[in-house]
This record gives structure tokens, sequence and C-alpha cells, in this order.
């Protein structure tokens, strides 16, 4: 008999839902958009109810495409967008019909306010985490102040998975990697921290409970069937969040393992034992139970597409861009570009900008898109250097995102950190890892890695050039300095363009 999983992703952009048989080959997927809600300027919001209604249009979708597949459905999984906060009532119905998303800058007064009264050596070891406008501790901070009825009518707090997983089984549940980076679990515990919810002045029996991913949380109710053409019943998983789900179903769910994912920004995890607590690090709690340690760079694909526009008014493609950077030597013949077009996500230097340096008569335009490519290399790079364990190697690199077709870039990366990197054949990571989770839970397999080795294949590896790791050892003490000692001047170009909405 055929078995299947169904993996449901809550986007920021849609909710999709893909059937994945026991080989872990994707059978269909299905997706419907949802609206992204701007009331003012660094708001983001969603509906809830819409991420709910895109599942199960989705979901119905899929089981129409692969005939009597509901029968076979043996576990469902769902992950989704981080951060978002839903609130809902003690009747199941939603407080606040809106929950501000991953990307809402609304906290900054908050977050500001808690810097000011607290070092964070001492929070780091509460939360393994700095404070940022992105954590939902902030967002109930900011709920409770500015919409009191809504906090006060509110009996739990989700985040956008967990609201899924409550229309489809009635139970209450968060997972701990989405808890993780919630700034209010313990990282020593894996239970809500007391501790920071004082600091907060938020309550504690708001939050659901935290569980493991691999939980199975319930049962499809009837109502849900109804709604979505699965069988009720039906196994549903705790599930993840989507970036670290999406990290296993690359392939990288161990010590000895590091993820890039270049989309907008470069995101690099390196799977360890602990946290790393450091003001610039960020951790959260992986689906296998370890840590990854996180460092996110916001011009990682972005510096691309800002090299297409100001050189080229985006009359070139993507890859005509990369081809003129191909025809520079490795090194730029020492142009180097420091790749902080939007500032620096965390730590003290968040009005860092972007600048080349070392511009000679002899460079040209190809030198230029080349710098830029390297130059997120190198900022990643050091990134590396400060998140990993110490004695510890990178055996591998899984690179995934738009960055993953990128075959210049994946050759620079390649040789900047003397470590191969692997392509994954199936790009759809999150779905991949929702089916590894739902298929380790029913038992096909005893382990999550004895899932994760069958069901993720690498397209193709590649190789450090031992020459151009050489040239790029001899240019990274250049480029950290480089870093450090262009810290003084941002200041100064806030004072003298006040208006400069790069100015913090």
């Amino acid at each position: 008999m055929q078995t299947y999983y169904l993996a449901i992703d809550v986007g920021t952009g849609s909710v999709r839902a893909a059937l994945v048989d026991a080989r872990g080959v994707v059978r269909s997927i299905a997706a419907h958009e949802h609206e992204q809600i701007v009331p003012r300027y660094g708001w983001s919001e969603q509906r809830p109810a819409d991420w709910w209604e895109g599942a199960a249009r989705s979901i119905r979708e899929v089981l129409d495409d692969v005939p009597d597949a509901a029968s076979h459905i043996v576990a469902i999984c769902a992950c989704g967008q981080m951060h978002g906060t839903v609130l809902i009532d003690a009747d199941g119905q939603l407080a606040r019909d809106t929950a501000p998303l991953w990307n809402d800058k609304r906290t900054f007064a908050q977050v500001a306010a808690f810097c000011a009264r607290h070092a964070s050596a001492s929070y780091l070891a509460k939360t393994a985490n700095p404070a940022t406008p992105a954590w939902p501790g902030f967002k109930l901070q900011w709920i409770k102040e500015h919409d009191p009825s809504a906090y006060e009518r509110a009996s739990t707090v989700f985040m956008p998975k967990d609201y899924v997983n409550f229309k489809l089984t009635g139970e209450r549940a968060c997972d701990w990697s989405d808890a993780s980076t919630s700034f209010m679990m313990d990282p020593r515990t894996r239970e809500w921290s007391q501790d920071m919810l004082t600091l907060l002045g938020l309550d504690a029996a708001k939050l659901a409970p935290i569980r493991a991913p691999l939980d199975i949380l319930g049962g499809v109710t009837h109502e849900a069937a109804a709604a979505t053409g699965l069988r009720a019943g039906t196994p549903v998983l705790v599930g993840g969040a989507d970036y670290p789900v999406s990290v296993l179903g690359s392939g990288v769910f161990e010590p000895g393992l590091a993820s890039d994912i270049t989309g907008t920004s470069s995101i690099i995890t390196i799977i360890a034992d602990t946290p790393m607590l450091h003001p610039e690090v960020s951790n959260l709690a992986t689906c296998e139970g370890l840590w990854g340690r996180f460092m996110l760079l916001d011009s990682g694909g972005d510096a691309m597409r800002w090299a297409r526009r100001a050189f080229h008014e985006n009359a070139l493609s993507y890859d005509d861009v990369a081809a003129k950077a191909a025809s520079a030597p490795v090194g730029s013949e020492g142009l180097f570009f420091l790749p902080y077009l939007t500032g620096e996500r965390l730590g003290e230097h968040a009005n860092s900008r972007a600048q080349f340096f070392g511009i000679a008569a002899s460079h040209g335009l190809a030198h230029l898109h080349r710098a830029v490519l390297e130059g997120v290399a190198f900022g990643v790079r050091r990134h590396i250097a400060l998140i990993k364990p110490e004695g510890v190697g990178i055996e591998r690199l899984v690179a995934a995102s738009g960055g993953a077709k990128a075959s210049l870039w994946l050759d620079i990366k390649a040789s900047m950190y003397r470590t191969p990197i692997l392509v994954p054949a199936q790009l759809e990571c999150g779905v991949i890892g929702c089916a590894i989770l739902a298929a380790t839970a029913h038992g096909q397999f005893a382990r999550l890695a004895d899932a994760v080795r069958a069901f993720v294949q690498f397209e193709r590896e590649v190789q450090p050039d031992p020459r151009a790791s050489d040239t790029y050892d001899r240019m990274m003490p250049i480029f950290e300095r480089l870093y450090v000692h262009s810290q003084q001047f941002y200041d100064d170009l806030d004072r003298l363009f006040p208006d400069n909405p790069t100015s913090t």
C-alpha cells in the first residue's frame, strides 16, 4: 500500500501543501498566496484566518491531484514562518484578527527600553539570543501596551504553524524551535523562562506548552476533515519553525555540518551541541534536539540585486552580471567590498555602510562585480569564524535557496571557506524537512538521521580551489581590519546626514 506524508508550509507569501511518498519524492504540491498587510511604515501583519484558508485549499488540491491520497496519508507535519505572534481566546477564536510578522519593526521602542535597562551579559544565558524587534516576547509587550483588550482576552499565544495545527486538531502547543527564538524560552530547560517573562512583564499562563517537533499533537478533527478532505483521526505532529525544518530538509542535522541559505539575506548556521552566548549570535533549538548557531548578513542576494540596479539599471540579467564577474581574477586584484548595504541586524553597528576599498585605475566593472560576490563571502566567513565551535571543523556546508543556483558564487564560497559545498537535488527543503519529521514519527525510520540520509540527495559538490583559498586567506585579515576600523565613520556619517534613511 502506498504511504504518503502531508507537509504544510505556512510561508510569508503563501501556504503550501505537498504530498511526499515513502521514498521522499514530492508527488504533488499546491500553494495559495496571502496578503501582507502594511498599515504603517515598518509594520507587517497577516491574517491567521488566511493561513488556514490557504492551507485547507492547498490540501484539497493535492488530495484531488492524487487519487485516494487521503486514505494513505499516515502523518501530517507543518512548518511555518517564525516569530509571527497569534492570539486566540479560550473558545479558540482569534483575539486579534491580525498577527505581527517576523519582519515587523514596531517593537523598536520596547527593545530599546529593554536594552537600556539590561546589559546583554545579564540575560543571554536565559535566552541564548540578543534582543531584537523580531522576537515574539517584544511583540507581546507591544500588544499588551497598545491593544490591551486583545491581550486580556487571549488565553493562548501561537506561532503561525501552531495556529494551523490548532485548526487541524483543536490542540494547543508550541515546539522548541519556535519557542527558542521567542526571547521567552530558557535554553537550559527548554521551558518558558519565568525570569524573562518577569523582565518583560508577560503572563506565562498565556503561552502554549512547549513540545518536541516529533511529538504527535493530535488527530485531525471531523470539522477539519470536512474543511480539507483529510481523513479524521490522521496524526498531526507538533512540527517546527520553517527555518530549522528547511535546514533539516537540506541535510544539515548534526555537528560538523553547516547551512548557507542565501536569498535576499545570507544566513549561516552551524550545528553544535550548545548555543553560543554572544551579543551578535542567535541560536535556535533544532528539530533533532541540538542547537543551530546562526548569523545573518542582510545583504546576501540583495548585494547582487543592488549591483544589477546601480551599475546597469536592471538592463542586464543576473546571469549577465555573474558572467562579467567571472571574467575578473580571484581576489579582484585587491579590490574589497564591505557588503553592509542595509547595516547589520545585530550587534553594535546597525548603521554600518557598504564600501569599495582599493580601487585602482586598472579596475573595471568586472572587478567591481566580482568584489561584490567575494565581499558577501568574506562577511559570511567572518561569521563562521565567530560561531564555529572551538576545535571543531566544518566537514561540509549545504547551500540552499536562490544562492544554490549561482555557480560562480558557490565556487567563491567553497574556496573562501575551504569547505566543500553540497547542493541538494530537491530545493523544496521545507517540504522535505516536514516529510523527514513525519516519516520518523510514523516509525518508517528509527532516527531522524536515517530519514535525512534516505530523503535528501545532493545534485553536486563544489570543491575548494586551493590557489583561490590561498588568495582569500591573505585577503581576510585586511577585510577584518577594514570592518573594524570603518566603524568609527558610521556615526560621523549619521551626524553629517541625519535625515538619511540608513541613519539610526
